[in-house]
């Protein structure tokens, strides 16, 4: 049996679980999400839990039956408190503005780079250097991050460019002088 499969997910009372064919709705304060549940994986309600059981002891069962049930919970988090990514931006004169539903970087190149922010994700930028992205989607507030840190990945030599907060960059020596 999976260890994280087996454990019931806690239904807060601000949160509605709806189940259809092969999909949950999840619905609370921050918004409403859609997980998809595959054919081998059972899902039910007792009381104030949402449990996730397996038809069978199949290899794809039971790697799905945890899969699930993790997903469940993050989407329960999600619409509950929501998630959010933290990056700063390092280097002299790189910076960042929102304007309207766009996300513009000046990071270094000759040219400003726009991001269009998708429904559900707000980005907030601090001292123009230290952008906040967060939603109640999981999976789509990692993805805006990791799109922002690919715009210009931590330089190992002059540490310039832009990273998550906390990220720790192994620096490298520059030549040797003679």
């Amino acid at each position: 049996m999976s260890r994280i499969g087996k454990q019931p997910i806690p239904i807060p009372k601000a949160v509605k679980v709806a189940m259809g064919e092969g999909i949950v709705e999840v619905q609370g304060p921050k918004g409403k999400l859609a997980t998809p549940v595959p054919a081998l994986i059972a899902c039910h309600i007792e009381g104030q839990n949402l449990l996730v059981a397996r038809d069978n002891d199949t290899k794809s069962a039971r790697a799905l039956h945890g899969l699930t049930r993790a997903l469940l919970a993050n989407a329960v988090k999600g619409v509950t408190d929501g998630y959010k990514k933290e990056l700063d931006i390092v280097g002299v004169g790189y910076k960042a503005s929102v304007e309207g539903k766009k996300a513009v970087f000046n990071i270094g190149y000759s040219h400003p780079i726009e991001l269009e922010i998708p429904d559900g994700i707000q980005i907030t930028i601090e001292k123009n250097t230290h952008v906040t992205v967060s939603g109640y989607d999981k999976q789509l507030v990692g993805q805006v991050a990791a799109i922002i840190h690919a715009f210009k990945k931590p330089d190992p030599y002059k540490g310039k460019g832009v990273m998550y907060t906390g990220e720790h960059i192994i620096r490298k020596a520059g030549k040797a002088a003679k």
